[in-house]
């Protein structure tokens, strides 16, 4: 097959990255990074650093392997897979906020708004807004607050089971969204490190959380009813995603080629033209 080169000139592109940094905080019970300087360009004439963290820091793409053995791992999606048209859904505007549930009907009604289809195919980039309050948002363009991690890991919103059923009747390829996770804080192990906030919990969505979110057998359900059907997603976006909301953009997620990884950093960038 003969190739040809794609002309880019009229195209921009936009970092929906967050930071990667020592500071870049762990979510529960997971264990954070730290960044050793092993030579320093006065002694040994070169930089170099040893890094250690686990996968789910920062900007990541959560592969099948995550919770789905066996896989596929990082190395196992295909290049052509993390590249592709999205649909980037602000959720914000429907007044969604801290611990809201959000579900089919929020992507449907913005669907009737912009009379945009989210077709087969599509990636979904989720935008709750709650990347404002990561720590390693760094760009602050449009962002007015201040960091607040506790906001930023607790009470961002999120799906229940049923809209993991929407994205596989829809035929989305994958998610990726400006939160934490995926999920519901509280359909995550947030549940058993903060148990002291369900009742907080249940006041503001208007149901018991076991009602919500029953386990085992919604727990944590885009990773585990959603990966073993290969839609996978990437956790915490940000960067210069206010510039793309309401858009169909081109969208990619590239980790490295992590042969047996479960989960990886990765750059996420959205193209678009100028």
């Amino acid at each position: 097959m003969a190739f040809k080169p794609a002309d880019m000139s009229r195209f921009r592109v936009l970092d929906l990255s967050q930071n990667f940094s020592v500071d870049s905080p762990p979510f529960a019970f997971y264990e954070g990074p730290t960044v050793k300087w092993v030579k320093k360009m006065a002694f040994e004439g070169v930089n170099a650093q040893l890094i250690s963290s686990t996968n789910h820091v920062a900007t990541h793409l959560d592969s099948p392997l995550h919770f789905n053995d066996p896989g596929p791992d990082v190395a196992g999606i295909p290049l052509e897979e993390l590249f592709g048209p999205a649909c980037v859904v602000d959720l914000a505007q429907f007044g969604i906020g801290d611990y809201d549930i959000y579900g089919p009907r929020h992507f449907e009604m913005w669907e009737r708004k912009y009379r945009t289809r989210i077709r087969r195919g599509d990636i979904l980039v989720i935008h709750t807004g709650y990347h404002h309050y990561y720590n390693e948002d760094w760009y602050k363009v449009r962002n007015r607050e201040r960091p607040n991690l506790p906001r930023a890991f607790l009470r961002h919103p999120g799906p229940r089971l049923e809209f993991c059923e929407w994205v596989l009747d829809r035929g989305i390829r994958w998610l990726a969204v400006d939160a934490i996770s995926t999920d519901h804080p509280f359909n995550t192990n947030v549940r058993r490190a903060r148990p002291d906030l369900v009742p907080e919990v249940e006041r503001k969505i208007g149901m018991p959380i076991d009602e919500a979110f029953p386990w085992p057998q919604a727990y944590q359900a885009t990773h585990t009813h959603l990966f073993p059907k290969g839609v996978f997603h990437v956790e915490n976006v940000g960067g210069m995603i206010d510039e793309v909301l309401n858009m169909r953009v081109w969208f990619g997620a590239f980790p490295f080629r992590f042969k047996g990884g479960e989960a990886a950093f990765c750059r996420c960038f959205a193209f678009v033209q100028k």
